[in-house]
């Protein structure tokens, strides 16, 4: 007998709402094409969960070399392989799904962000873990990249809108970042530098760590006044039925 209030089997799943993604990186234009040309050559057999998978992979592998760096700077080398591997599976999953017209909004939405999350953490957390950056200053500055992730993810539901950039820089130029970090660790090695106990490559992840925080703070309040706007304040009214 049909159990009137088990809907299972008659509820329509959610639809998700079609999202502005804001790109404005320098390398955006330029990694576009480059992308379009890939897909145009992928054979038919790779899908996009796939190409996460590969993107997964560079961030362990990543992960990997960071951690062998503590016993040979050599093994950064693998880093460097590790990023242009994550690079390639984060960039084409979901421009392979975009340019063969097979999206799954709600499910390569929620699968791709998941696994910027827990592929950031493995690589932020790596650096601290090399004997060039102290942990405390790399989680610092994973804790501002999570932090401007969820203020991300929650314009894609107030505002329909999925920045993918800031300060004209987004995930590519980020990488490119990372591996001049690497090679900056390759070149001058570990230890004391110009500042003592504490080596540049603390200071200059500890500043990065400081910009994303500012810029989770101002994308905060710049969307707090732009949905002030929108919903203004209606307590007046609520006074005036209640006099």
């Amino acid at each position: 007998m049909h159990n009137p209030l088990d809907t299972s089997e008659t509820t329509t799943p959610p639809v998700m709402e079609p999202v502005d993604r804001i790109q404005e990186n320098f390398l955006a234009k330029n990694e576009r094409r480059l992308l379009n040309v890939i897909c145009a050559r992928m054979p038919a057999w790779v899908t996009p969960d796939m190409l996460t998978g590969v993107g997964m992979v560079g961030a362990l592998i990543i992960l990997l070399g960071y951690i062998g760096s503590n016993q040979n700077p050599a093994w950064l080398w693998l880093c460097i392989a590790g990023y242009v591997l994550h690079w390639f599976g984060d960039s084409t999953d979901g421009s392979l799904a975009r340019f063969r017209k097979i999206e799954r909004p709600r499910y390569g939405y929620f699968l791709d962000h998941s696994c910027d999350a827990l592929g950031t953490t493995m690589i932020v957390g790596g650096i601290g873990l090399t004997p060039y950056v102290s942990l405390d200053l790399a989680l610092f500055a994973l804790i501002g990249y999570l932090l401007l992730s969820v203020h991300a993810f929650l314009a894609v539901r107030v505002l329909g809108e999925m920045k993918l950039s800031y300060l004209n820089a987004g995930p590519t130029e980020l990488r490119f970042m990372l591996i001049a970090l690497t090679l900056a660790m390759l070149g001058f090695g570990a230890g004391p530098g110009w500042f003592g106990k504490t080596s540049g490559f603390d200071i200059f992840t500890g500043v990065i760590g400081a910009i994303l925080l500012l810029l989770f703070i101002i994308q905060t309040l710049s969307t707090v006044r732009r949905l002030g706007k929108q919903e203004p304040a209606r307590n007046d009214d609520w006074r005036s039925r209640n006099q």
